[in-house]
């Protein structure tokens, strides 16, 4: 499976984003499920879910501190790369 998702180092704390369907976000289990999912692939570094609604406005799921984080930072900023899931 190939995803999307981007490594962020700001202050000093280094964090992974993936993007996910928006109803994953919107699901504790679901999303809890998902950051376990891809947390092996980025090395114990925190993962932090972004989906998007209808309208593109991102949503994200993960740490407190980083999520408040992404909140102030334009999507198109982000480092976004494909991964390979195995």
């Amino acid at each position: 499976m190939t995803f999307e998702g981007a490594v962020v180092k700001e202050q000093n704390v280094t964090f992974a984003i993936v993007v996910v369907k928006h109803h994953v976000v919107e699901n504790n289990l679901e999303a809890q499920r998902a950051i376990s999912e891809f947390s092996p692939i980025f090395k114990g570094l925190p993962v932090v879910l972004m989906g998007q609604d209808a309208v593109g406005c991102p949503k994200y799921f993960g740490r407190r501190d980083i999520v408040d984080f992404l909140l102030r930072v334009p999507v198109q900023a982000i480092p976004w790369k494909k991964y390979q899931l195995n």
